[in-house]
């Protein structure tokens, strides 16, 4: 499994997501699931993937095909809306799994993937869209700024509490940050290195872009933080009457 989010504000987008693919007792393996689609003058786009890895990698070759086809019919340079961007990649990912879906019929093997799209086009809002491996999709909304895919339990709890349209994008940041720390602990499928990017709404440009292991000096200070303020917020807890 993995975990992706995305938060929108009213200043702009927070992504975040974790690299692993694969985990066992003896073979982890670890692959980016952020992509920006950036060469643009009118347009930014951000795909987090989560799934099977052969479903995400082969629609992001055909991402890249189209761009590079002035010929083709569909490419993210040529749909005029972020919803025809989000229903473009989910009817790629259709077209993956149904190539190979003898395989899945089968029962041999799950093809299914789910993609975070987020982004903007230049003259219209900011947005984002959580692509399910059926090819449908739904938007974030002022009551539901964040976007989760993948082992999205263990880090909801945060993002209920702090994350609203108004929230800054750095506080969105650190809270993404903590909704994947905490996802970490509590579910070996999940792991560092952890990318976090953050866009700006109409500047069309990522304005900030780290990836963090868990050795970082930040990642750790983060953590420890976070652990000595939940332990302090526990022990302020009310006491009972026969304490």
């Amino acid at each position: 499994m993995s975990y992706c989010l995305s938060i929108k504000l009213d200043s702009g987008i927070v992504f975040a997501s974790d690299s692993r693919t694969n985990a066992g007792v003896d073979q982890i393996s670890s692959y980016s699931k952020m992509h920006v689609f950036d060469a643009f003058n009118d347009r930014l786009f951000v795909l987090l993937s989560v799934g099977n890895l052969g479903t995400t990698q082969a629609v992001l070759n055909f991402l890249v095909r189209d761009l590079e086809n002035p010929q083709a019919e569909r490419s993210l340079r040529k749909v005029d809306y972020m919803f025809d961007a989000a229903q473009y990649v989910g009817d790629l990912s259709c077209q993956v799994q149904e190539r190979h879906g003898s395989a899945m019929q089968q029962g041999k093997v799950n093809l299914e993937a789910s993609f975070i799209l987020g982004g903007q086009i230049e003259g219209k809002p900011h947005e984002t869209f959580l692509i399910y491996p059926e090819g449908n999709y739904i938007s974030s909304s002022p009551t539901q700024p964040y976007l989760q895919s993948g082992e999205t339990k263990y880090g909801k709890p945060i993002l209920d509490r702090i994350v609203a349209p108004d929230t800054s994008l750095e506080d969105a940041a650190r809270c993404a940050l903590v909704s994947l720390d905490s996802t970490m602990r509590s579910n070996l499928s999940v792991g560092p290195p952890v990318e976090l990017c953050i866009y700006l709404k109409d500047s069309l440009e990522i304005s900030q872009y780290v990836s963090l292991d868990i050795e970082s000096p930040f990642y750790q200070s983060l953590q420890a933080s976070w652990k000595d303020g939940l332990k302090k917020a526990f022990d302020e807890l009310p006491r009972f009457e026969w304490e």
